[in-house]
């Protein structure tokens, strides 16, 4: 097994691995920026090193610097956790160049699924159904032509990185052009790659996503699917696992499909595709995140699997010793994502120093953070402070442990989003399962549609 691991990520998901690699005996180097000196991160980790300024340009994406630390501190393999350099394939060829081993797929993946427009092809030769749309568009004219056979309302998309970032919804061909334009601009500052392509906007749609693990063998594991239908923005809010929508034949059907296109591309480690599921016609492919997602904790709690220790162990080559068959989801489990935003002031990011914070505990309570009493919270990074999940036997459970969790949870000194996450929980299509990708939306404009829980 690895001797030293280095991570190359911040906030809860570099304290998520380190503890995973404590728990394997592996040593571990944290890098951070200048903004993060006293970020938990830093101070769990057996070695630390500053890499740059506060901007993510200064340190964590900069590239030569993450390699000249863990070259100076003998680490034999690299994790980039979710976002930053994690979907990154030429960090990951340096790493293969620079004897590193990069904790994920191969470069080769990465590209690949990485350009929306190439995933798309690759799952259509794998025969896995997609939405209707477009390849690569040359302007907004040929937009506007293709627009019309495919008919509105229709989805610009980037071909290039995530977050719901170089995203347009079109509801009219008037509305098309300026939206084309903004679309790239936001795909060029965001990704530096300005294509987009159309997709037919699909409507009262559930947002589903396997987990799957791959090893260098070709063995493929579908770990269940993850429901993120609550989201704002095409920001997910809120998972849980398993989807009340999916009965077995439909996961089974999931599985087999999800399957097939992972061995086609012949990825290893672990990864995501997401589907879009209208009930009726099936599922359709949006994407596959060649990374740990941030809600993998969800699958963790109804697999008892350790994700991120499974990624180390098959990056050094280990084979997979379970099959299938031996996958069975046990219990719901439910995450919220509690964010440093202010949910009554358009969501404005907050920063500042919590003064006091309270986590809920209890059996089958889990908070992902790396916040403490006193910590301040810088203005460069994401808003996302810390994820709540719990588990327990059956969905109902969890809803009235997850309330019960949010309720008691005090973070006090910034603004957030927990009493935004108690409304999802008491909306009546929430608590029915029958919930789509508008529910949130709807509750903002309509906050009277809602329920207690029960």
């Amino acid at each position: 097994m690895f001797r030293k691991i280095l991570v190359a990520n911040r906030g809860e998901i570099a304290v998520r691995i380190i503890r995973a690699c404590k728990e394997m005996g592996i040593l571990t180097v944290a890098v951070f920026s200048t903004a993060d000196r006293d970020a938990l991160h830093v101070s769990l980790a057996d070695e630390s090193y500053c890499i740059g300024g506060p901007s993510v340009t200064e340190s964590y994406l900069n590239m030569g610097a993450v390699i000249t630390a863990a070259v100076v501190t003998g680490s034999e393999a690299i994790h980039p956790g979710y976002g930053l350099l994690s979907e990154n394939s030429v960090f990951a060829a340096l790493c293969d160049q620079c004897n590193i081993v990069f904790i994920g797929p191969s470069a080769e993946s990465i590209a690949m699924m990485g350009d929306k427009n190439e995933a798309r092809l690759a799952m259509i030769k794998a025969n896995v159904p997609v939405i209707p749309g477009t390849e690569i568009l040359a302007d907004p004219d040929e937009a506007e032509r293709r627009a019309c056979d495919i008919g509105y309302p229709i989805l610009i998309k980037a071909r290039s990185g995530g977050g719901g970032r170089g995203i347009r919804l079109v509801k009219a061909k008037d509305e098309l052009r300026r939206n084309f334009q903004a679309a790239a601009a936001e795909a060029e500052k965001a990704f530096g790659d300005p294509g987009l392509y159309l997709e037919k906007y699909l409507t009262g749609v559930k947002h589903i996503e396997m987990q799957i693990l791959a090893d260098k063998s070709g063995n493929v594991i579908c770990l269940g699917e993850r429901d993120c239908s609550a989201q704002r923005r095409n920001q997910k809010l809120m998972e849980e696992s398993p989807s009340v929508a999916i009965d077995d034949a439909a996961r089974a059907e999931l599985v087999g499909i999800t399957t097939a296109a992972v061995k086609s591309i012949g990825y290893h480690n672990a990864g995501t595709i997401e589907y879009l599921y209208d009930g009726k016609d099936g599922f359709y492919f949006m994407e596959m995140n060649t990374r740990l997602q941030v809600e993998h904790p969800v699958t963790e709690m109804v697999t008892g699997i350790d994700l991120v220790q499974w990624q180390i162990r098959i990056a050094y080559g280990l084979v997979i010793p379970f099959t299938q068959q031996d996958i069975e989801l046990k219990g719901h489990a439910i995450e919220c994502r509690i964010n440093a935003e202010d949910p009554e002031h358009d969501f404005r990011p907050q920063c500042g120093t919590i003064e006091t914070l309270h986590i809920p505990g209890g059996p089958g309570v889990r908070f992902d953070s790396a916040v403490y009493r006193g910590y301040a919270i810088p203005p460069y990074y994401d808003s996302m402070i810390g994820k709540l999940i719990v588990h327990s036997g059956s969905r109902s459970e969890a809803l009235r442990k997850m309330h019960a969790a949010l309720c008691e949870l005090v973070i006090g000194g910034i603004a957030h989003n927990a009493d935004l996450q108690r409304r999802i929980l008491k909306d009546k299509r929430f608590i029915s399962g029958k919930y789509d990708t508008g529910l949130i939306s709807s509750m903002i404009l309509k906050p009277e549609v809602r329920t207690d829980v029960k």
